[in-house]
């Protein structure tokens, strides 16, 4: 393979229908205007152009393009039965104590009410310690600054998804 052709798992995303593209793309981000802008600027002809798109799409999201991606998300500590890969980015609550459960609960609850969302962070390859203390940390934010960095963390969770989707032969 040259490094002019195209990875086949991202040939294979450009080839896919245009609904079956929007499909997978909404199922690594819900939002509806991140995963149409994607669409839109198909095919891409290396990982880092679909990235880059992404990171693009990801700093145009208003407010409320932003809920609509967080509304795809379960709480930390919570993933949803029939979701593996929110299983699969929260491992790191996998093995938590139950007081630790108990506490992430205690602030999800404390963070959902303050900022009217469930807490959002690129959960891939954190502990639930430093999930809880991020949690503790950013409850502190002002709203504006948390919509911030919730479109940061959206933003490293999206690329792993599409790298996940992409990247397999």
């Amino acid at each position: 393979m040259t490094s002019t052709s195209t990875p086949p798992g991202l040939a294979r995303f450009n080839a896919l229908e245009e609904h079956a593209a929007f499909a997978a793309l909404h199922e690594a981000c819900a939002s509806t205007a991140w995963a149409r802008r994607l669409l839109a600027a198909r095919p891409y002809t290396t990982s880092d152009d679909l990235y880059a798109a992404s990171d693009a799409a990801m700093a145009e999201l208003t407010a409320e393009d932003l809920a609509e991606a967080m509304a795809g998300h379960p709480p930390i500590g919570r993933p949803k039965e029939d979701d593996p890969t929110s299983a699969r980015e929260q491992r790191g609550m996998a093995g938590a104590t139950e007081e630790l459960k108990a506490e992430m609960l205690e602030l999800n609850l404390a963070y959902q009410e303050k900022f009217g969302h469930v807490f959002l962070i690129c959960a891939t390859g954190r502990t639930g310690e430093q999930m809880r203390d991020a949690v503790k940390e950013r409850i502190g934010n002002a709203p504006e600054q948390e919509r911030e960095i919730v479109r940061t963390e959206l933003g490293k969770i999206n690329r792993i998804r599409l790298a996940r989707l992409v990247e397999e032969d």
